[in-house]
């Protein structure tokens, strides 16, 4: 299902129900067709327990993460993330995340509830989650209230398989783990420096095996993929190296920014 959503900026409450006009997608082309009855079902469900998941965990943030596509191929589990916060005046669940503009190069940043996060057509239904320690949540949680200081490190240009260290254009990823860095640390709030400390902390991105084919097939079929800014010697040698939600669940424990992965279902 195709959840709609309200940007960040201007500020709108984003009230946690399944919608069907189609808006923006984590790095998919527009597909409008309406949700089955199943699927709707298959939503809520995992909204809830979702929600029950982290009512009960104690955090009053962590990362989300959806299958919105099947990426088993390139050895990728899930194929987006955001945070989830406690929004304590309205007693629920918020997701900010990035989504790209269906048919675009575009992107912006969105606040919805849980439902709508998993309307979006999934592939599976499964939410991944991390829980950070106290004190990334500390840092995180007011930073993604306030809409300016959300969009510090958003980038507008995107590609799907936007390369990690260069800042021509930026992909849903790319932009949660950017503003991690932002919010631990305060010197890094400009995205070359938040990419140097990602790569100081030992962030590591996920490298896939790109025919040359398979790069001029999806360039060509889709405005949101773009790799002329992928190092030539390893686009040439059919390695292209992005911000996969499967490298930063990896990530955040080893530097012991978070626990360990947790799947809800």
């Amino acid at each position: 299902m195709n959840a709609a959503a309200v940007r960040l900026a201007p500020w709108a409450l984003l009230l946690p129900l399944v919608l069907t006009s189609p808006a923006a997608h984590a790095g998919r082309n527009c597909e409008q067709k309406p949700p089955s009855p199943e699927q709707i079902r298959s939503a809520l469900d995992l909204a809830a327990k979702t929600a029950r998941w982290l009512d009960s965990s104690g955090a009053t943030l962590a990362v989300i993460a959806r299958r919105g596509q099947n990426l088993d191929r390139y050895g990728v589990r899930y194929s987006h993330l955001g945070y989830v916060y406690r929004d304590e005046g309205a007693k629920a669940w918020r997701i900010v995340h990035k989504l790209n503009q269906c048919g675009t190069a575009e992107s912006a940043l969105y606040r919805q509830g849980l439902a709508e996060f998993f309307s979006d057509d999934l592939f599976d239904f499964e939410a991944g989650l991390v829980v950070p320690t106290l004190a990334v949540q500390d840092a995180l949680r007011p930073l993604l209230q306030d809409n300016t200081r959300a969009a510090t490190l958003h980038h507008k240009p995107y590609s799907m398989v936007a390369y990690p260290w260069a800042q021509r254009y930026q992909q849903s990823n790319q932009w949660a783990l950017e503003t991690l860095a932002c919010a631990v640390e305060p010197s890094a709030c400009e995205r070359s420096r938040a990419q140097a400390w990602l790569q100081f902390k030992g962030y590591q991105p996920t490298t896939l095996n790109l025919s040359a084919g398979q790069r001029l097939g999806a360039r060509v079929g889709s405005a949101n993929v773009a790799f002329d800014d992928h190092p030539s010697a390893r686009r040439f040698s059919d390695r292209i190296d992005t911000v996969t939600v499967d490298s930063v669940f990896a990530f955040l424990p080893r530097a012991g920014l978070a626990g360990a992965p947790q799947t809800v279902r």
